[in-house]
């Protein structure tokens, strides 16, 4: 009898411990790259079709004011990947392979990332896409967290490789073949063109860049968008019966721009080559996202699975011809153009659908919210950023952010309530973006006490933080 009793309590324990796990909602977030804040159908611009990306929006909440930490990938990631300004550990350089020593750079083993936290909670974890956080083997997703990892470690990679087929491509050459006429050269059968508008070559995107599984080279011939689609449904049906955290990081629609033939056709009311290239590039992005949204709807996962959609950047609108409207700057600029990007949530049945919030959010929210819906408690030591699910819930009422700071190399900037200071080229100006969301009136002369106000906050902190170090280059061969 005694031994029943303690059979019954060792099973009642366990579906107790199951039952605990299964309440742990799964955690989603879809990351594209390059993507401009005036992209989207739910951002205003009715040009190319996002309808699964909107319906995100539609179905949760839609961050007017959603931020990133930095204005290029790699910083911006890192703050992301650690829950901490990426200043604060000193990583100040946006990592490429054709340019720097690639072995020497990635996620220091000091910062506890947000798939550790995930794992250390019971989640399976997975990375699919573009890490760009350190190619070498100690620095591979799978030894920071990550129980599975396919992707690539660096910058950028071809979504289909030479002979480019299957797709239209638009590759930047910094001189054009004889023929070339208005800044573009055509191949015969027009799948290939090349184009000067940026003078530069393209980079060498798939140098010192494998494809992994894990840490094992892979060889890949899908559309690479469709592949990490691919790869992210077998994810769900493998990890389904336990709490699971995604981070699906596809690498449209940076460079190379490679249309597939099948949205190239979607898009050919697009006449300008060069904006048909990109809208192809996002209408699939789109239908992958939907994609796996609807395996979600289909394994009766949806209402347990927290999801975010976030750029990692603004736009590079010459490179790419992505919008950032209406704000100012581009991919690499503190203006609102380089650092505002489209922000997404949506969690059915627990989040409120159709809100729009207006309140500053930054990217470091993301692994705070998803730390929080683990059930981990963190100090602000671990992390920079805010849970946001009681202010999405409105059970806190206040604003989540009083202050956001940011720094990249010799540039910064900061906002506190409407106002914001930004560095640019040296020189510091100060903008309310409540009366000037575009920031084309710099106030630091008319509003002086503001402008030394905020700039001696920024100061304050960024003198916390590791002193900027310029990388050293490597000399061409």
């Amino acid at each position: 009898m005694k031994y029943n009793f303690y059979i019954l309590s060792a099973f009642m324990f366990l579906i107790v411990s199951i039952n605990a796990e299964q309440k742990k909602p799964n955690i989603i977030i879809f990351f594209a790259d390059d993507l401009g804040y005036g992209e989207l159908g739910c951002q205003g611009n009715d040009e190319v079709p996002t309808p699964h990306i909107d319906s995100i929006a539609k179905n949760g909440v839609r961050f007017t004011d959603g931020y990133v930490t930095a204005p290029v990938c790699a910083p911006s990631r890192a703050g992301f990947m650690s829950g901490r300004h990426q200043s604060r550990f000193g990583w100040n350089i946006n990592v490429m392979p054709h340019t720097i020593p690639h072995s020497e750079f990635g996620i220091p083993s000091s910062e506890t990332t947000i798939a550790e936290r995930m794992k250390g909670a019971g989640y399976r974890t997975g990375l699919i896409g573009k890490w760009h956080l350190g190619s070498r083997k100690d620095f591979n997703p799978v030894h920071h967290g990550f129980d599975y990892f396919f992707g690539f470690a660096h910058e950028g990679r071809y979504f289909v490789r030479p002979p480019y087929q299957g797709a239209t491509s638009l590759i930047r050459k910094k001189k054009l073949p004889i023929g070339a006429q208005n800044h573009r050269w055509y191949s015969p059968e027009k799948k290939l063109i090349y184009h000067d508008i940026m003078r530069s070559d393209e980079p060498r995107y798939d140098l010192h860049n494998p494809m992994l599984r894990g840490e094992d080279i892979v060889e890949e011939k899908r559309y690479l968008t469709d592949a990490f689609t691919d790869e992210a449904l077998q994810f769900i049906d493998r990890e389904k019966e336990k709490p699971f955290f995604l981070f699906l990081s596809y690498n449209a629609v940076h460079s190379p721009l490679q249309g597939a033939d099948a949205y190239m056709e979607k898009m050919k009311h697009i006449s300008d080559i060069h904006r048909r290239i990109f809208a192809a590039m996002l209408s699939n992005l789109d239908d992958s996202i939907g994609t796996v949204l609807a395996k979600l709807r289909e394994e009766k996962l949806e209402e347990n699975t927290l999801i975010f959609f976030l750029s990692d950047n603004g736009g590079p609108t010459k490179e790419l011809t992505s919008s950032n409207s209406p704000l100012k700057g581009f991919k690499g600029q503190f203006f609102e153009g380089g650092i505002r990007v489209p922000f997404l949530a949506q969690w059915k049945g627990t989040i409120p659908a159709g809100q729009t919030y207006k309140h500053p959010v930054m990217s470091l929210d993301i692994y705070a919210s998803a730390a929080a819906q683990a059930g981990l408690k963190l100090t602000s030591k671990e992390t920079d950023g805010v849970d946001l699910v009681p202010f999405l819930k409105e059970q806190k009422t206040a604003i989540p952010h009083k202050q956001l700071f940011w720094d990249f190399k010799t540039d910064g900037a900061f906002r506190e309530g409407d106002w914001k200071i930004v560095k640019f080229k040296n020189k510091w100006s100060l903008f309310n973006l409540a009366k000037d969301i575009s920031e084309e009136n710099n106030l630091s002369k008319k509003e002086p006490e503001k402008f030394k106000d905020l700039l001696a906050k920024w100061t304050a902190l960024r003198e916390t933080m590791p002193v900027y170090k310029p990388l050293k280059r490597t000399k061409k061969k």
